[in-house]
């Protein structure tokens, strides 16, 4: 069991703050299956208030249920003046440094994965004409 900490917004959904997004691709089967497969999901999302609620609502909406919510634990209280850093096994955000694998990549990292990362994004490419001579291959 692994604990995983995921932002909402660039990260579920598309960038469009304050409103919600368009769901990312793959984002809520994926974080779904990882739940499934015994993983303690936590939203970690600068929203707070009526847009924190929203979001958490739209994630119930499709059977997205969270262990936490902007907390380590369900019964810790997030405007605790002595709040720590949150602690967690990954930390999905699209600000990470590199940006925002694919969701078919976070998953297999997650699971330990260690083919490189390129191997679930992009499919071999035939090098001929230009490409051939560009790479020199």
């Amino acid at each position: 069991m692994k604990t995983i900490a995921v932002d909402f917004d660039g990260t579920i959904v598309e960038h469009a703050y304050p409103a919600l997004g368009k769901e990312r691709p793959f984002a809520v089967a994926t974080l779904k299956r990882l739940q499934e497969e015994g993983n303690l999901l936590i939203l970690w999302t600068s929203r707070t208030g009526d847009l924190l609620d929203e979001a958490v609502a739209w994630c119930r909406e499709r059977g997205l249920v969270f262990w936490a919510v902007n907390a380590e634990c369900p019964d810790e209280d997030p405007e605790h003046p002595l709040r720590r850093k949150l602690v967690a096994d990954y930390y999905i955000d699209d600000r990470n440094l590199g940006g925002l694998p694919d969701w078919g990549v976070i998953y297999a990292l997650v699971n330990g994965e260690t083919r490189p990362v390129y191997d679930y994004v992009m499919p071999p490419v035939k090098k001929t004409g230009w490409l051939k001579n560009l790479l020199g291959r």
